[in-house]
């Protein structure tokens, strides 16, 4: 009887640090986003405007995602130096970088593939990110309180951080 006792009493001491931790990863997992969102006023700061969602070539193919314009805001600018701007974002010429893993892209919580991300732009006319355009804060006019710029995606959902892929529909 005192062995079941014991334990139970461990069940109850695990199960609050359990609780507590997985708060701690949920709370750097805010962290995080209002880092992105620093990122993104710090770039417009320096630019005049938000990065586009996604870089384009000549011929309208998807080169680089806003993650990756806004490392030197996130302390990664050895990081982008090393990227080819010019060339898709998972062509040979990048595989140092996108062997790379971002920690303020990585939410402690999640379970991914090294690389990927649950970040996510809210793309479109009526939000913060154009696709190919940049945007002055000045055209965002329900103010920047009120525009979503960056959200957390569930699992399925998730990308590679240098991946040009964000929501550019609606939000349900």
């Amino acid at each position: 009887v005192l062995g079941g006792i014991g334990l139970i009493l461990i069940l109850f001491l695990i199960t609050p640090q359990r609780t507590a931790r997985e708060a701690a990863r949920r709370m750097q997992c805010s962290n995080y986003l209002k880092q992105i969102a620093l990122a993104l006023h710090n770039y417009e700061s320096k630019y005049g405007y938000f990065p586009p969602a996604y870089t384009v070539s000549a011929d309208g193919e998807r080169l680089h995602s806003w993650r990756t314009l806004i490392l030197p805001f996130i302390e990664q600018q050895e990081l982008y130096d090393t990227i080819d701007l010019s060339v898709p974002w998972n062509d040979p010429v990048n595989a140092e970088a996108y062997a790379k893993s971002i920690p303020v892209y990585t939410c402690p919580s999640d379970t991914f593939p090294k690389g990927f991300t649950s970040y996510l732009a809210v793309v479109g006319p009526e939000r913060c990110l154009l696709e190919t355009e940049p945007r002055a804060m000045s055209d965002i006019t329900d103010g920047t309180s009120n525009t979503l710029m960056v959200v957390e995606v569930p699992k399925d959902h998730a990308v590679h951080w240098m991946c040009p892929q964000d929501i550019d529909g609606p939000l349900t």
